[in-house]
């Protein structure tokens, strides 16, 4: 579909090593807020799982079929693909010729301070939009994919991803109650108040006593106000924190077992628990797509 994408726009992909079921993951170096991946897969992929985060992408081949919000949708090349924060989803390729996409999973801290101080989360109701400017924005960040984002080019990409979402908003994401403006501004400090610390803190066990203290909120209202303009809770905030790094680390071939320990959950069993539910995987089938090969006990 157009120079967006032609087989030279997406070079590079040699390192991705593919699985004997003909499925690989490619990941891009980290951005703080954002995280990037190719896929390659036959059949269907991921079963059913939900991210605290945007996830945002761009079928290049295949069809890209899925179930999301109680019904079956399907993604073409070029098409955009737009999920939302806590939304169930699965995914896989629609035919036998398999499927190839890319993906930018955003964390909606940044969406929100991209779309300035009283636009809520925008909520896009349909999920594969045929939208040659945002998939311009999405493609700017995702290709090439190898090479690291810089702080300016993260900045217009955000900004270029508010803008076309909220062209494509119906509604808020989830709304904010009947907060006064100056009451949406306070509650939105507070907010990424207890987000920054959750990041900071991400391996421990972070009580609500504590939030309640770094933020001024009772543990109440700031869950009320940190799903209103993040999409999701402070513990569920927490947790995939800790799944990310999990990733990381499962990338750099350590062991399971070392794994969940540095992260934060009781043992092994734990991580691989939520591990599926969060990534529509195990942390063995996500090794295997990275070609980190056979994980230690």
């Amino acid at each position: 579909m157009g120079t967006d994408l032609t087989p030279r726009a997406f070079q590079g992909l040699g390192r991705s090593c593919e699985t004997p079921g003909g499925g690989s993951i490619v990941p891009a170096p980290p951005s703080p807020g954002i995280e990037r991946i190719e896929a390659r897969f036959f059949g269907d992929a991921f079963t059913p799982h939900r991210h605290d985060t945007y996830a945002l992408g761009v079928t290049l081949d295949g069809v890209q079929r899925f179930r999301y919000r109680g019904e079956e949708r399907h993604s073409l090349p070029g098409q955009v693909i737009a999920l939302h924060p806590d939304e169930l989803h699965d995914g896989g390729a629609g035919t036998e010729d398999g499927l190839r996409y890319r993906m930018l999973y955003l964390e909606p801290s940044l969406l929100l301070r991209a779309l300035g101080d009283q636009a809520p989360l925008p909520f896009v109701r349909q999920p594969v939009l045929t939208d040659p400017s945002l998939r311009a924005a999405l493609l700017a960040a995702l290709t090439p994919l190898e090479e690291g984002l810089d702080e300016i080019l993260v900045a217009d990409v955000v900004a270029a991803v508010a803008r076309g979402l909220a062209r494509h908003a119906g509604r808020p994401l989830k709304p904010s109650g009947r907060l006064a403006p100056r009451q949406v501004l306070l509650a939105r400090r507070q907010v990424l108040l207890a987000r920054d610390h959750l990041e900071a803190h991400a391996t421990r066990a972070v009580g609500a006593a504590e939030l309640e203290g770094v933020t001024g909120l009772d543990r109440y209202a700031l869950s009320r106000h940190f799903r209103a303009l993040l999409g999701t809770s402070p513990h569920r905030f927490l947790l995939m924190r800790r799944l990310q790094r999990a990733r990381r680390m499962i990338r750099a071939g350590e062991s399971l077992a070392d794994i969940a320990a540095a992260t934060g959950f009781a043992d092994q069993s734990h991580l691989n628990r939520h591990f599926k539910k969060a990534f529509g995987l195990t942390p063995g089938r996500w090794a295997a797509l990275l070609g980190a090969g056979r994980q230690r006990a």
